[in-house]
């Protein structure tokens, strides 16, 4: 199956491109608001039960590319470390703790919101945030933040990288044009909410 890049799919990081990354080495950390706060390795991670979903990664910018996405869902993460029952927000902290974003934890527990390190079957690599990252595809891409090395469970929202920057908070996808990289870029319209199907394909 296609990889991101075999997509053309789009590569863009605000804080910079991070370089070489070693998967083997890799740690998730997660803090905050839970009763035991845990430091994951990545052979850690690898021994958890992994989930597949099939959906679409849509940015800000207006593009989408649909594929499976492979992981270990937030809930299991979230129960793994005993989140505290007043949890409201998911902090995501990319490499070099530079990145942030938060998610609202209803969203966090839904199916398909995972740390994702597969994409139709292959490794994610350093250009489109490996060794893992968080894929929503509820929201705007900038909340499926790359490369991520913390997750902070708040008890209050935090704006982050990009909501500071004029980027809504909510990052619900709105109607509009958008390229489908799975059709090599044609323009279509997407419906709100998370992008299920375009609005020609109805």
């Amino acid at each position: 199956m296609e990889s991101l890049a075999d997509l053309q799919t789009p590569i863009f990081w605000a804080e910079g491109h991070p370089g070489k990354l070693d998967r083997n080495s890799w740690e998730l950390q997660i803090i905050g608001a839970c009763l035991e706060p845990q430091t994951f390795t990545w052979a850690q991670l690898m021994l958890l039960h992994s989930t597949t979903v099939d959906g679409r990664l849509t940015s800000v910018t207006r593009w989408s590319v649909r594929g499976l996405w492979e992981g270990v869902s937030l809930k299991t993460l979230l129960e793994k470390v005993k989140a505290k029952p007043s949890v409201k927000y998911v902090r995501f902290w990319s490499h070099g703790l530079v990145y942030d974003t938060s998610i609202p934890l209803a969203i966090a527990l839904k199916e398909k919101s995972l740390v994702a390190w597969k994409f139709n079957g292959h490794f994610l690599s350093e250009d489109y945030g490996g060794p893992m990252r968080a894929f929503i595809p509820y929201l705007w891409g900038y909340k499926s933040a790359k490369s991520i090395v913390k997750i902070e469970l708040l008890e209050h929202y935090i704006p982050g990288f990009w909501e500071k920057r004029g980027y809504t908070d909510s990052a619900e996808i709105e109607p509009g044009f958008c390229r489908d990289m799975n059709e090599g870029g044609a323009i279509k319209q997407i419906p709100g909410g998370e992008v299920l199907k375009f609005k020609d394909e109805d």
